[in-house]
Protein backbone atom coordinates (compact mmCIF):
# COMPACT_ATOMS: atom_id res chain seq x y z
CA UNK A 1 0.00 0.00 0.00
CA UNK A 2 1.05 3.52 -0.76
CA UNK A 3 2.80 5.91 2.03
CA UNK A 4 0.99 8.04 2.11
CA UNK A 5 2.57 10.34 4.19
CA UNK A 6 6.07 10.02 1.54
CA UNK A 7 3.49 11.31 -1.07
CA UNK A 8 4.37 14.78 -2.78
CA UNK A 9 2.64 16.47 -5.82
CA UNK A 10 4.52 16.61 -9.16
CA UNK A 11 6.30 19.80 -9.86
CA UNK A 12 4.80 22.22 -12.30
CA UNK A 13 7.32 22.70 -14.87
CA UNK A 14 8.05 26.06 -16.39
CA UNK A 15 5.91 25.35 -19.66
CA UNK A 16 2.88 25.06 -17.62
CA UNK A 17 2.61 27.55 -15.30
CA UNK A 18 3.47 29.14 -18.70
CA UNK A 19 0.39 27.76 -19.76
CA UNK A 20 -1.53 28.35 -17.05
CA UNK A 21 -1.06 32.21 -16.92
CA UNK A 22 -1.11 32.69 -20.21
CA UNK A 23 -5.24 30.92 -20.45
CA UNK A 24 -5.97 33.43 -17.31
CA UNK A 25 -8.73 36.10 -18.28
CA UNK A 26 -7.31 38.52 -15.59
CA UNK A 27 -3.52 40.27 -16.05
CA UNK A 28 -0.85 38.64 -13.71
CA UNK A 29 2.66 40.32 -13.72
CA UNK A 30 5.78 39.36 -10.97
CA UNK A 31 7.83 41.28 -9.75
CA UNK A 32 11.13 40.71 -8.11
CA UNK A 33 12.49 42.18 -4.49
CA UNK A 34 13.62 45.28 -6.35
CA UNK A 35 10.40 46.07 -7.75
CA UNK A 36 11.63 45.37 -11.66
CA UNK A 37 8.86 43.60 -13.51
CA UNK A 38 10.12 39.74 -14.13
CA UNK A 39 6.89 38.34 -15.89
CA UNK A 40 3.77 39.76 -17.82
CA UNK A 41 1.07 37.74 -19.31
CA UNK A 42 -1.06 38.25 -22.39
CA UNK A 43 -4.22 39.72 -19.79
CA UNK A 44 -1.85 42.60 -18.87
CA UNK A 45 -1.14 43.40 -22.53
CA UNK A 46 -4.78 43.48 -23.41
CA UNK A 47 -5.75 45.66 -19.82
CA UNK A 48 -2.75 48.40 -20.28
CA UNK A 49 -1.85 48.22 -24.05
CA UNK A 50 1.62 47.20 -22.94
CA UNK A 51 3.55 44.52 -24.69
CA UNK A 52 5.82 41.72 -22.42
CA UNK A 53 9.17 43.26 -23.48
CA UNK A 54 7.85 46.47 -23.09
CA UNK A 55 7.21 46.02 -19.44
CA UNK A 56 10.39 43.36 -18.02
CA UNK A 57 12.57 45.13 -16.07
CA UNK A 58 10.59 47.53 -15.31
CA UNK A 59 8.73 48.65 -12.47
CA UNK A 60 4.96 48.65 -11.87
CA UNK A 61 5.06 52.67 -12.14
CA UNK A 62 5.39 52.97 -15.58
CA UNK A 63 1.02 51.96 -14.96
CA UNK A 64 0.27 54.66 -13.15
CA UNK A 65 -2.08 52.99 -10.12
CA UNK A 66 -3.83 55.73 -8.77
CA UNK A 67 -4.38 54.34 -5.35
CA UNK A 68 -2.42 51.60 -3.31
CA UNK A 69 -2.71 51.90 0.49
CA UNK A 70 -4.78 55.37 -0.16
CA UNK A 71 -1.70 56.66 -2.00
CA UNK A 72 -0.65 56.98 -5.51
CA UNK A 73 2.08 54.08 -6.99
CA UNK A 74 5.33 55.19 -5.52
CA UNK A 75 8.38 56.11 -8.00
CA UNK A 76 10.78 54.04 -5.81
CA UNK A 77 10.38 50.59 -5.00
CA UNK A 78 11.54 51.06 -1.34
CA UNK A 79 8.46 53.18 -0.61
CA UNK A 80 6.05 50.68 -1.90
CA UNK A 81 3.97 49.52 0.74
CA UNK A 82 3.65 45.81 -0.18
CA UNK A 83 6.76 44.47 1.10
CA UNK A 84 5.29 45.76 4.21
CA UNK A 85 1.67 44.85 4.45
CA UNK A 86 2.05 41.61 2.70
CA UNK A 87 -0.71 41.72 0.72
CA UNK A 88 -3.42 43.94 -1.70
CA UNK A 89 -7.01 42.65 -1.62
CA UNK A 90 -9.22 43.54 -4.06
CA UNK A 91 -8.47 47.03 -4.41
CA UNK A 92 -10.52 49.18 -7.12
CA UNK A 93 -8.22 51.45 -8.26
CA UNK A 94 -7.40 52.80 -12.14
CA UNK A 95 -3.90 52.60 -14.00
CA UNK A 96 -2.91 54.16 -17.29
CA UNK A 97 -3.51 52.90 -20.35
CA UNK A 98 -0.85 52.96 -23.04
CA UNK A 99 -3.06 55.30 -25.24
CA UNK A 100 -3.31 57.63 -22.00
CA UNK A 101 -7.14 56.04 -21.01
CA UNK A 102 -8.24 55.77 -17.62
CA UNK A 103 -8.63 51.92 -17.15
CA UNK A 104 -10.44 51.02 -13.72
CA UNK A 105 -9.64 47.93 -12.19
CA UNK A 106 -9.66 45.52 -9.24
CA UNK A 107 -6.27 44.97 -8.14
CA UNK A 108 -4.93 42.23 -5.86
CA UNK A 109 -1.43 41.56 -4.72
CA UNK A 110 0.99 39.44 -2.52
CA UNK A 111 4.46 39.36 -1.20
CA UNK A 112 6.15 35.96 -2.15
CA UNK A 113 8.12 34.50 0.66
CA UNK A 114 10.65 31.55 0.66
CA UNK A 115 11.00 28.98 3.02
CA UNK A 116 13.83 31.17 4.83
CA UNK A 117 10.74 33.78 5.18
CA UNK A 118 13.23 35.77 2.84
CA UNK A 119 10.92 38.36 0.09
CA UNK A 120 11.82 36.73 -3.25
CA UNK A 121 9.24 38.82 -5.16
CA UNK A 122 5.35 39.86 -5.57
CA UNK A 123 2.79 38.47 -7.37
CA UNK A 124 0.08 41.45 -8.80
CA UNK A 125 -3.20 40.14 -10.51
CA UNK A 126 -5.39 43.08 -12.08
CA UNK A 127 -9.52 42.73 -13.42
CA UNK A 128 -10.50 45.05 -15.93
CA UNK A 129 -13.64 46.15 -14.62
CA UNK A 130 -14.32 48.37 -17.69
CA UNK A 131 -17.29 45.91 -18.54
CA UNK A 132 -18.60 46.19 -15.23
CA UNK A 133 -18.62 50.04 -15.08
CA UNK A 134 -20.65 49.68 -17.98
CA UNK A 135 -23.14 47.63 -17.09
CA UNK A 136 -23.09 49.41 -13.52
CA UNK A 137 -23.70 52.73 -15.76
CA UNK A 138 -26.89 51.34 -17.86
CA UNK A 139 -28.22 49.93 -14.77
CA UNK A 140 -27.79 53.64 -13.10
CA UNK A 141 -29.42 55.30 -16.25
CA UNK A 142 -32.02 52.94 -16.65
CA UNK A 143 -33.00 53.56 -13.36
CA UNK A 144 -33.01 57.22 -13.67
CA UNK A 145 -35.12 57.19 -16.68
CA UNK A 146 -38.06 54.75 -15.05
CA UNK A 147 -37.77 57.48 -12.05
CA UNK A 148 -37.88 60.45 -14.84
CA UNK A 149 -40.51 58.88 -16.07
CA UNK A 150 -42.38 58.83 -12.83
CA UNK A 151 -42.19 62.87 -12.15
CA UNK A 152 -45.38 64.80 -11.48
CA UNK A 153 -44.19 66.45 -15.22
CA UNK A 154 -45.48 63.26 -16.50
CA UNK A 155 -48.78 62.43 -15.04
CA UNK A 156 -50.11 65.18 -17.65
CA UNK A 157 -53.12 67.73 -16.81
CA UNK A 158 -53.33 71.04 -15.74
CA UNK A 159 -56.45 71.08 -14.21
CA UNK A 160 -57.83 72.00 -10.83
CA UNK A 161 -58.36 68.05 -9.82
CA UNK A 162 -55.19 66.91 -11.41
CA UNK A 163 -53.32 69.44 -9.01
CA UNK A 164 -55.28 68.13 -6.29
CA UNK A 165 -53.83 64.84 -7.11
CA UNK A 166 -49.99 66.44 -7.31
CA UNK A 167 -50.47 67.76 -3.87
CA UNK A 168 -51.81 64.29 -2.27
CA UNK A 169 -48.46 62.61 -4.16
CA UNK A 170 -46.62 65.16 -2.37
CA UNK A 171 -47.81 64.91 1.16
CA UNK A 172 -47.92 60.82 0.21
CA UNK A 173 -44.53 60.81 -0.43
CA UNK A 174 -43.06 61.85 2.70
CA UNK A 175 -44.70 58.78 4.99
CA UNK A 176 -44.58 55.23 4.97
CA UNK A 177 -48.78 55.58 4.97
CA UNK A 178 -50.93 52.97 3.01
CA UNK A 179 -52.17 54.43 0.11
CA UNK A 180 -55.62 53.31 -2.10
CA UNK A 181 -55.68 54.89 -5.49
CA UNK A 182 -59.19 54.95 -6.51
CA UNK A 183 -59.64 55.09 -10.26
CA UNK A 184 -61.69 53.96 -13.16
CA UNK A 185 -59.86 51.76 -16.06
CA UNK A 186 -57.62 53.51 -18.27
CA UNK A 187 -56.63 56.63 -15.81
CA UNK A 188 -52.98 55.81 -15.17
CA UNK A 189 -53.23 54.45 -11.95
CA UNK A 190 -49.84 52.93 -12.57
CA UNK A 191 -48.51 56.50 -12.90
CA UNK A 192 -49.71 57.46 -9.82
CA UNK A 193 -48.11 54.23 -7.75
CA UNK A 194 -45.00 54.77 -9.58
CA UNK A 195 -44.98 58.93 -8.88
CA UNK A 196 -46.06 57.71 -5.07
CA UNK A 197 -42.25 55.21 -4.94
CA UNK A 198 -40.00 57.57 -6.75
CA UNK A 199 -40.83 60.79 -4.76
CA UNK A 200 -40.47 58.92 -1.81
CA UNK A 201 -37.50 58.20 0.44
CA UNK A 202 -38.13 54.67 -0.70
CA UNK A 203 -36.98 55.56 -4.28
CA UNK A 204 -33.83 53.44 -4.59
CA UNK A 205 -35.94 50.67 -3.49
CA UNK A 206 -37.56 48.18 -5.81
CA UNK A 207 -40.85 48.95 -7.13
CA UNK A 208 -42.72 45.61 -7.18
CA UNK A 209 -46.31 45.60 -9.41
CA UNK A 210 -48.85 42.66 -8.69
CA UNK A 211 -52.00 42.56 -10.47
CA UNK A 212 -54.42 40.69 -8.25
CA UNK A 213 -57.43 40.25 -10.98
CA UNK A 214 -54.87 38.02 -13.54
CA UNK A 215 -53.98 35.16 -10.57
CA UNK A 216 -56.09 32.21 -8.96
CA UNK A 217 -55.86 32.03 -5.46
CA UNK A 218 -53.04 29.38 -4.77
CA UNK A 219 -50.71 31.22 -7.56
CA UNK A 220 -51.57 34.37 -5.81
CA UNK A 221 -50.05 33.39 -2.48
CA UNK A 222 -47.35 31.92 -4.10
CA UNK A 223 -46.58 35.13 -5.98
CA UNK A 224 -47.13 37.30 -3.06
CA UNK A 225 -45.83 35.35 -0.64
CA UNK A 226 -43.11 32.81 -1.94
CA UNK A 227 -42.95 29.08 -1.50
CA UNK A 228 -40.47 26.38 -0.57
CA UNK A 229 -39.63 23.70 -2.58
CA UNK A 230 -41.85 20.33 -2.27
CA UNK A 231 -44.95 23.09 -0.89
CA UNK A 232 -47.14 21.87 -3.80
CA UNK A 233 -46.74 20.14 -7.23
CA UNK A 234 -44.14 21.95 -9.37
CA UNK A 235 -42.36 23.65 -6.34
CA UNK A 236 -39.00 22.24 -7.24
CA UNK A 237 -37.04 24.97 -5.36
CA UNK A 238 -37.51 27.86 -2.64
CA UNK A 239 -38.88 31.10 -3.95
CA UNK A 240 -39.15 34.68 -2.69
CA UNK A 241 -42.81 36.03 -2.69
CA UNK A 242 -42.79 39.79 -4.10
CA UNK A 243 -43.20 40.85 -0.85
CA UNK A 244 -39.63 40.10 0.17
CA UNK A 245 -38.41 41.14 -3.28
CA UNK A 246 -40.27 44.94 -2.06
CA UNK A 247 -37.64 44.60 0.90
CA UNK A 248 -36.64 48.54 0.98
CA UNK A 249 -39.16 49.40 -1.24
CA UNK A 250 -42.75 49.51 -2.48
CA UNK A 251 -45.45 46.53 -3.23
CA UNK A 252 -47.94 48.03 -5.42
CA UNK A 253 -51.31 45.57 -5.78
CA UNK A 254 -53.30 46.53 -8.82
CA UNK A 255 -57.06 45.54 -8.74
CA UNK A 256 -57.27 44.92 -5.05
CA UNK A 257 -61.15 44.39 -5.00
CA UNK A 258 -60.91 40.79 -6.88
CA UNK A 259 -58.36 39.29 -3.84
CA UNK A 260 -60.40 35.74 -2.29
CA UNK A 261 -61.54 36.31 1.54
CA UNK A 262 -58.34 33.73 1.91
CA UNK A 263 -55.54 36.42 0.77
CA UNK A 264 -57.74 39.24 2.05
CA UNK A 265 -56.75 37.42 5.55
CA UNK A 266 -53.11 36.88 5.04
CA UNK A 267 -52.70 40.54 3.56
CA UNK A 268 -53.72 42.12 6.25
CA UNK A 269 -51.77 40.00 8.87
CA UNK A 270 -48.75 40.47 6.77
CA UNK A 271 -49.40 44.56 6.62
CA UNK A 272 -49.99 44.28 10.36
CA UNK A 273 -46.99 42.41 11.41
CA UNK A 274 -44.72 43.21 8.38
CA UNK A 275 -43.62 39.35 8.31
CA UNK A 276 -44.77 37.02 5.55
CA UNK A 277 -44.62 32.87 5.80
CA UNK A 278 -43.80 31.27 2.26
CA UNK A 279 -46.27 28.88 1.63
CA UNK A 280 -45.69 25.11 2.85
CA UNK A 281 -43.28 26.77 6.17
CA UNK A 282 -44.66 28.03 9.45
CA UNK A 283 -41.33 30.29 9.59
CA UNK A 284 -41.89 34.42 9.96
CA UNK A 285 -39.87 36.24 7.66
CA UNK A 286 -39.31 40.10 8.18
CA UNK A 287 -39.10 42.22 5.27
CA UNK A 288 -39.54 46.12 5.15
CA UNK A 289 -41.96 47.01 2.56
CA UNK A 290 -44.67 50.23 1.61
CA UNK A 291 -48.11 48.71 0.25
CA UNK A 292 -49.69 50.76 -2.42
CA UNK A 293 -53.03 49.61 -3.88
CA UNK A 294 -55.20 50.22 -6.45
CA UNK A 295 -59.06 49.56 -7.79
CA UNK A 296 -61.83 50.74 -10.03
CA UNK A 297 -64.19 49.06 -8.06
CA UNK A 298 -65.99 50.39 -4.69
CA UNK A 299 -64.29 48.95 -1.60
CA UNK A 300 -66.52 50.47 1.05
CA UNK A 301 -69.70 48.69 -1.01
CA UNK A 302 -68.04 45.15 -1.28
CA UNK A 303 -67.47 45.05 2.72
CA UNK A 304 -71.17 46.52 3.34
CA UNK A 305 -72.15 43.24 1.26
CA UNK A 306 -69.87 40.74 2.80
CA UNK A 307 -67.36 40.35 -0.18
CA UNK A 308 -64.26 42.61 1.46
CA UNK A 309 -63.42 42.47 5.05
CA UNK A 310 -63.63 45.92 6.52
CA UNK A 311 -60.83 45.53 8.89
CA UNK A 312 -58.26 45.38 5.58
CA UNK A 313 -60.37 47.86 4.13
CA UNK A 314 -59.84 50.44 6.46
CA UNK A 315 -56.06 49.35 6.93
CA UNK A 316 -55.82 49.96 2.88
CA UNK A 317 -57.31 53.25 2.85
CA UNK A 318 -55.14 55.06 5.42
CA UNK A 319 -54.51 57.76 2.56
CA UNK A 320 -56.92 57.45 -0.26
CA UNK A 321 -56.05 59.05 -4.19
CA UNK A 322 -59.03 59.78 -6.82
CA UNK A 323 -57.48 59.83 -9.77
CA UNK A 324 -60.34 61.86 -11.76
CA UNK A 325 -61.86 60.17 -15.25
CA UNK A 326 -60.94 62.19 -18.33
CA UNK A 327 -64.33 63.10 -18.47
CA UNK A 328 -64.09 65.14 -15.74
CA UNK A 329 -61.26 67.22 -16.39
CA UNK A 330 -61.49 67.51 -20.07
CA UNK A 331 -59.45 70.67 -20.41
CA UNK A 332 -56.83 68.26 -19.68
CA UNK A 333 -57.45 66.71 -23.28
CA UNK A 334 -55.36 69.41 -25.58
CA UNK A 335 -52.57 68.57 -23.15
CA UNK A 336 -52.30 65.32 -23.47
CA UNK A 337 -53.53 64.91 -27.14
CA UNK A 338 -50.21 67.12 -27.85
CA UNK A 339 -48.31 65.03 -25.08
CA UNK A 340 -49.23 61.89 -26.95
CA UNK A 341 -48.97 63.15 -30.53
CA UNK A 342 -44.91 63.98 -29.43
CA UNK A 343 -45.12 60.24 -28.39
CA UNK A 344 -45.95 58.76 -31.63
CA UNK A 345 -43.91 61.40 -34.02
CA UNK A 346 -40.49 60.40 -32.17
CA UNK A 347 -42.04 56.73 -32.30
CA UNK A 348 -42.79 56.71 -35.77
CA UNK A 349 -40.77 59.10 -37.70
CA UNK A 350 -43.74 60.87 -38.44
CA UNK A 351 -43.99 65.14 -38.10
CA UNK A 352 -47.44 65.89 -37.53
CA UNK A 353 -47.80 68.85 -36.02
CA UNK A 354 -51.28 68.71 -33.83
CA UNK A 355 -54.95 68.17 -34.35
CA UNK A 356 -57.23 70.22 -36.70
CA UNK A 357 -59.82 72.13 -34.87
CA UNK A 358 -62.12 70.52 -36.13
CA UNK A 359 -60.94 66.94 -34.51
CA UNK A 360 -59.60 68.64 -31.10
CA UNK A 361 -63.90 69.60 -30.72
CA UNK A 362 -64.50 66.00 -31.03
CA UNK A 363 -62.06 64.80 -28.86
CA UNK A 364 -63.00 67.97 -26.15
CA UNK A 365 -66.60 66.37 -26.59
CA UNK A 366 -66.78 62.62 -26.53
CA UNK A 367 -67.01 61.02 -23.32
CA UNK A 368 -64.17 58.69 -23.04
CA UNK A 369 -65.56 55.58 -21.53
CA UNK A 370 -62.01 54.33 -21.78
CA UNK A 371 -60.38 57.32 -20.30
CA UNK A 372 -56.59 58.43 -21.24
CA UNK A 373 -55.83 54.98 -22.41
CA UNK A 374 -58.42 55.44 -24.82
CA UNK A 375 -57.25 59.00 -25.79
CA UNK A 376 -53.69 57.47 -26.06
CA UNK A 377 -55.10 54.39 -28.68
CA UNK A 378 -57.21 57.07 -30.66
CA UNK A 379 -54.28 59.00 -31.12
CA UNK A 380 -52.05 56.02 -31.90
CA UNK A 381 -54.81 54.94 -34.60
CA UNK A 382 -54.72 58.13 -36.04
CA UNK A 383 -51.03 58.34 -36.73
CA UNK A 384 -51.50 54.49 -38.45
CA UNK A 385 -53.99 56.68 -41.04
CA UNK A 386 -53.12 59.70 -40.74
CA UNK A 387 -51.35 61.01 -44.36
CA UNK A 388 -50.88 65.02 -43.84
CA UNK A 389 -49.30 67.37 -41.35
CA UNK A 390 -51.76 67.58 -38.82
CA UNK A 391 -54.89 64.83 -37.48
CA UNK A 392 -58.40 65.26 -39.04
CA UNK A 393 -61.75 63.79 -38.22
CA UNK A 394 -61.15 61.23 -40.56
CA UNK A 395 -58.21 60.37 -39.05
CA UNK A 396 -60.12 59.10 -35.73
CA UNK A 397 -61.40 55.88 -34.73
CA UNK A 398 -65.16 55.15 -36.13
CA UNK A 399 -67.01 55.02 -32.40
CA UNK A 400 -65.20 58.24 -31.85
CA UNK A 401 -66.84 59.47 -35.19
CA UNK A 402 -70.14 57.91 -34.31
CA UNK A 403 -70.47 58.75 -30.80
CA UNK A 404 -71.49 55.28 -30.07
CA UNK A 405 -70.74 55.89 -26.20
CA UNK A 406 -73.32 57.12 -24.59
CA UNK A 407 -72.50 60.14 -22.11
CA UNK A 408 -70.99 58.74 -17.99
CA UNK A 409 -73.76 59.12 -15.72
CA UNK A 410 -71.97 62.25 -14.01
CA UNK A 411 -72.01 64.64 -17.21
CA UNK A 412 -73.72 67.74 -16.71
CA UNK A 413 -76.55 66.79 -19.26
CA UNK A 414 -79.65 68.46 -18.20
CA UNK A 415 -81.96 65.15 -19.01
CA UNK A 416 -84.95 67.02 -17.19
CA UNK A 417 -85.20 69.46 -19.97
CA UNK A 418 -84.88 66.40 -22.67
CA UNK A 419 -87.65 64.89 -21.37
CA UNK A 420 -89.59 67.92 -21.37
CA UNK A 421 -89.29 68.62 -24.24
CA UNK A 422 -92.14 67.86 -27.01
CA UNK A 423 -91.36 68.45 -30.20
CA UNK A 424 -88.18 69.47 -32.03
CA UNK A 425 -88.68 72.49 -34.41
CA UNK A 426 -86.61 73.31 -37.62
CA UNK A 427 -85.10 75.95 -35.94
CA UNK A 428 -83.91 74.35 -32.67
CA UNK A 429 -82.09 71.76 -34.71
CA UNK A 430 -80.70 74.36 -37.57
CA UNK A 431 -79.40 76.26 -34.36
CA UNK A 432 -78.22 73.43 -32.75
CA UNK A 433 -76.13 72.11 -36.13
CA UNK A 434 -74.74 75.68 -36.38
CA UNK A 435 -73.40 75.74 -33.19
CA UNK A 436 -72.15 72.82 -33.17
CA UNK A 437 -70.47 73.52 -36.74
CA UNK A 438 -72.48 70.72 -37.98
CA UNK A 439 -71.33 67.68 -36.08
CA UNK A 440 -74.87 65.62 -36.21
CA UNK A 441 -73.39 63.85 -33.38
CA UNK A 442 -72.39 66.54 -31.34
CA UNK A 443 -76.22 68.15 -32.10
CA UNK A 444 -77.27 65.38 -30.99
CA UNK A 445 -75.74 65.41 -27.60
CA UNK A 446 -76.85 68.61 -26.87
CA UNK A 447 -80.89 67.84 -27.92
CA UNK A 448 -80.46 64.49 -26.60
CA UNK A 449 -81.05 62.63 -29.60
CA UNK A 450 -79.29 59.99 -31.40
CA UNK A 451 -77.33 60.90 -34.63
CA UNK A 452 -79.62 58.66 -36.50
CA UNK A 453 -82.39 60.83 -35.47
CA UNK A 454 -80.65 64.07 -36.31
CA UNK A 455 -79.95 62.68 -39.93
CA UNK A 456 -84.09 61.79 -40.18
CA UNK A 457 -84.95 65.14 -39.14
CA UNK A 458 -82.29 66.97 -41.67
CA UNK A 459 -83.98 64.64 -44.23
CA UNK A 460 -87.45 65.26 -43.36
CA UNK A 461 -86.85 69.23 -42.99
CA UNK A 462 -84.40 69.22 -46.35
CA UNK A 463 -81.68 70.33 -43.68
CA UNK A 464 -78.59 69.79 -45.97
CA UNK A 465 -75.91 67.74 -44.68
CA UNK A 466 -73.25 69.88 -44.69
CA UNK A 467 -75.52 72.95 -43.87
CA UNK A 468 -74.63 74.46 -47.64
CA UNK A 469 -77.19 77.22 -48.25
CA UNK A 470 -78.37 77.75 -44.32
CA UNK A 471 -78.14 81.37 -43.78
CA UNK A 472 -76.05 82.24 -40.66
Amino acid sequence: MRNLNSFKPPTWNNQFATLLLDSMAEGVFTLDPDGTITSWNPAMKKITGYDAHEAIGKTCSMIQFNQCYKSTCPENVHQCKIFEKGRVNSKECKLVHKNGQMITVLKNACVVKNNNDVVVGVVETITDLTELIEAQEKTKEAGLKLAETHQFSNIIGKSRTMRGVYRAITAAGKSDTTILIQVESGTGKELVAGDNHYNSDRADGPLVTVNCSALSESLLESELFGHIKGAFTGAHKDRKGRFEEADGGTVFLDEIGEISPFIQLKLLRTIQERQIERVGESLKRETDFRVITATNKDLFSLVREGLFREDLYYRLKVYPIHLPPLRNRKEDIPILTKHFIQLFNTKTGKQISGASGETLKILMAYAWPGNVRELKNAIEHAFVVCHGSQIELADLPIEILQMKEAPAPDQTTNKTEIKKRTKLTKTELTAALKSCAWNKAEAGRWLGLSRVSIWKYMKKWDIPLDGEGIME
